[in-house]
């Protein structure tokens, strides 16, 4: 069950992340786009998370809510802050690109449970593949600025995805295909392999985290057990 709350932990915390572009996106239609695909990633999470809580009596609730931030296993990638429009567009191009033949992957596998989770969130994924990749081309190969800011964006953020597939390495090479492709579309260059920061697998996380589930939990804490 480890997995299956790593995956839940990367969806919820993606969750929280695009909640905050909300009302701030620079056109409306954006702001609702951003908004469905963080709806979609707590749909996700919910379900993952209620699987990895049965194993020892957790709601999804407790799971999200009652957790120190050190027990949570997302990825050091989706905690980082939003940045502009350019890093959360990388951001999402990264995960979705790791997320999407993640979910194909366990929806054939042996564990019915999640392979049913994952057959209603991989045609969601793809949406999510799609929206980052076009926005990736569209900044990438536009303005000077806009190509400065994305570039920028990728060289900031690559480092974080290698940690992506310490749960599935058989998934690193059609993550390198896919994006690859949409850099080279994009007029973007992939920095060369170096720094690996890890750390959130084992619950060792930036210090971005601790602020994050503190915004996502206060209401919870502050009145624990009340029901709407």
């Amino acid at each position: 069950m480890s997995n299956v709350l790593a995956y839940g932990d990367d969806a919820l915390v993606t969750a929280q992340r695009l909640a905050q572009w909300t009302s701030r996106a620079h056109d409306l239609e954006e702001d609702i786009a951003l908004t469905n695909i963080a709806l979609d990633q707590l749909g996700a999470a919910r379900m993952l998370l209620t699987y990895a809580g049965e194993a020892d009596g957790r709601t999804e609730d407790d799971l999200a809510y009652l957790r120190e931030d050190r027990e949570f296993r997302n990825c050091l990638l989706v905690e980082l802050p939003n940045g502009d429009f350019a890093f959360t567009i990388a951001k999402l191009l990264f995960l979705a690109a790791y997320q999407h033949p993640l979910y194909d992957a366990l929806r054939d596998g042996e564990d019915e449970r999640l392979a049913a989770i994952a057959g209603k969130t991989v045609k969601e994924s793809a949406y999510h593949l799609d929206h980052a990749a076009q926005w990736t081309v569209r900044l990438g190969d536009g303005t000077e600025e806009s190509h400065r800011r994305m570039q920028n964006a990728v060289d900031e953020l690559y480092p974080y995805t290698h940690e992506l597939f310490e749960l599935a390495p058989s998934l690193r090479g059609t993550w390198d295909s896919t994006v690859d492709a949409v850099l080279a579309e994009a007029t973007l260059t992939r920095p060369a392999d170096g720094w690996k920061p890890t750390g959130g697998r084992q619950g060792v996380h930036t210090e971005h985290l601790s602020y994050l589930i503190a915004e996502l939990q206060v209401l919870h804490r502050a009145h624990p057990g009340a029901q709407w």
